[in-house]
């Protein structure tokens, strides 16, 4: 007899090009033997979604940010898991919980939570009360009732096992260990300076608090060098302003968001990658970027600011250095050290290592082990 395959819905806000961490999952999922379907969004700027091994869907909103936004998000998706019956429901971050909780206690069905930061703590939510105080009574209503959770490192972990005393299972965003490069480039082909050290700061959210003026205005006491800025967010249109302001067009290259694949081809063909957000917020201060692991797996030396989670993995591994400041003298400083370093070989070594510990191949055994148990 041949039993019809456990259903997954996937939820997340995002317009799923990007986002590696749900697609990695949904792939796991789907070697599992479950058949996986995932919902996101679609928006103006968003590039084309290539064919997947399971379902996609992606609604088309009138709004794209702000109240309305969020409210006409949740009522789509609330519908859209209404009509799309599951065995498990999978919501990814805060702002998908309420429709998938709903669906999910009506049907009696399964509910997986991947929290992939301290959603309530993130800038854009410190400081207004009103959005502040109706998500975290969202999460406080909710939260304590989930069975099964994920989330993106072990200070998080530890920071919601405190508030609500539920540890979540730990899985950190990490490439996987790629055979074959999909994209081969080369600085000639792309136009890149051949003569000079690329440094780069990539991020599909190169927002606010992330260090990305500090290190555009880093670039004005770095000679034979260019700035490669990848990606997009809230202040991408500011850097730009601070290019021109500074005299600094001859130094720095934006390039928008590209697919995973194409991007990990670019990240390539720099000397140093960049991750430099602030301890400014407790959401910051506990994450650990998922570009760190990308700029290992493309076996690049990494500079970082002093965060909990991100100097564990450079002093773990030796693959690069810790600035103590965000002062775009001490970042341009750092960066001249590095480049100069005869540690810098030794660093390159060590990002092989690190990738052989530290990939998704290692970090899905966590996810099959819980979800082993829904098949």
């Amino acid at each position: 007899m041949i039993f019809p395959l456990k259903k997954a819905v996937v939820s997340v806000i995002n317009d799923l090009v990007t986002d590696q961490r749900v697609h990695k999952t949904c792939m796991t999922l789907h070697n599992m033997g479950f058949d996986v379907h995932l919902v996101g969004r679609t928006m103006h700027s968003s590039l084309p979604l290539e064919s997947r091994a399971y379902t996609t869907y992606r609604m088309n909103l009138f709004f794209e940010k702000g109240i309305c936004f969020y409210f006409f998000f949740q009522l789509r998706l609330f519908f859209f898991l209404l009509k799309n019956k599951a065995d498990i429901y999978v919501s990814n971050d805060l702002d998908t919980l309420w429709p998938n909780y709903l669906i999910s206690k009506w049907r009696k069905k399964i509910l997986v939570y991947d929290a992939h930061e301290i959603f309530t703590e993130v800038p854009e939510l410190v400081g207004r009360k009103f959005k502040q105080g109706m998500w975290k009574h969202l999460e406080r209503k909710i939260f304590p009732q989930l069975k099964f959770v994920f989330t993106v490192n072990a200070s998080i972990a530890s920071w919601y096992e405190k508030e609500y005393g539920i540890r979540p299972h730990v899985v950190r965003n990490i490439p996987l260990l790629k055979k074959k490069d999909v994209f081969e480039l080369t600085r000639e082909k792309v136009q890149l300076p051949v003569d000079k050290k690329i440094i780069l700061l990539q991020g599909a959210g190169i927002n606010v608090d992330r260090g990305a003026e500090e290190a555009v205005a880093s670039m004005a006491f770095i000679d034979n060098a260019i700035l490669l800025i990848i990606g997009g967010g809230d202040v991408i249109l500011q850097l730009k302003q601070m290019v021109i302001k500074g005299n600094l067009s001859s130094k720095i290259i934006f390039i928008d968001k590209l697919p995973p694949d194409e991007l990990a081809a670019w990240t390539k063909l720099a000397d140093i990658g960049l991750t430099l957000d602030k301890d400014t917020n407790i959401n910051y201060r506990l994450s650990l970027p998922n570009k760190i692991f990308d700029y290992i797996h493309a076996g690049i030396p990494v500079l970082t600011s002093n965060l909990i989670e991100v100097k564990k993995i450079i002093e773990d591994y030796n693959v690069g250095k810790v600035t103590e400041d965000h002062n775009p003298e001490t970042i341009a400083k750092n960066i001249r050290d590095m480049l100069t370093s005869p540690e810098f070989l030794t660093w390159k070594g060590n990002t092989a290592k690190a990738a052989a510990e530290l990939n998704w191949e290692k970090e899905e055994l966590v996810i099959k082990k819980v979800y082993s148990q829904f098949l």
